[in-house]
């Protein structure tokens, strides 16, 4: 043996070096990414539905509320707490569909085009409102609406 250190498994011309390794900067590849890059933009230009805006010749009807509201002046009933029913302020006696659908048809005379609104409690039954569509149903009237009250307080849309 020679005066050294002897690493074990190395012969005597291998010598052991302190030097630092060279550590090799970690390098990016771009040129994969790019690649990927491409087909995702092939995949969108090839699957991008573009829009066609169709252009149809649409005539709108024209209202003309103006004169059906001063020709028909619209019929009210109203559903009270306790299932009464009042035509144009006036209160009926019987609560059936038939006797409110007489009553209305004695207000009609005959016009077609009537307008119904059904201005019921908030705490009236929900069979009483229904009541009173019947009845209108019966009467031949097909232009019901509801009253409704905003809250105080609710925002306007």
């Amino acid at each position: 043996m020679s005066g050294g250190f002897h690493l074990l498994g190395r012969s005597d011309t291998e010598t052991l070096s302190l030097r630092p390794r060279q550590v090799s900067e970690p390098e990016i590849n771009l040129i994969p990414f790019i690649d990927v890059l491409l087909v995702i933009l092939i995949f969108l230009v090839l699957t991008t539905t573009y829009s066609q805006n169709l252009q149809l010749r649409i005539n709108l009807p024209v209202a003309q509320a103006e004169k059906n509201q001063a020709s028909h002046p619209p019929l009210q009933i109203t559903v009270t707490a306790n299932g009464d029913y009042g035509l144009q302020g006036k209160l009926i006696a019987e609560h059936t569909a038939a006797a409110l659908s007489e009553a209305l048809l004695a207000h009609l005379r005959g016009d077609s085009q009537a307008v119904l609104i059904i201005s019921a409690d908030a705490l009236s039954s929900h069979q009483s409102v229904i009541t009173a569509v019947d009845a209108a149903r019966m009467a031949g009237i097909g232009h019901i609406t509801f009253a409704l009250q905003a809250r105080e307080g609710a925002p306007r849309r």
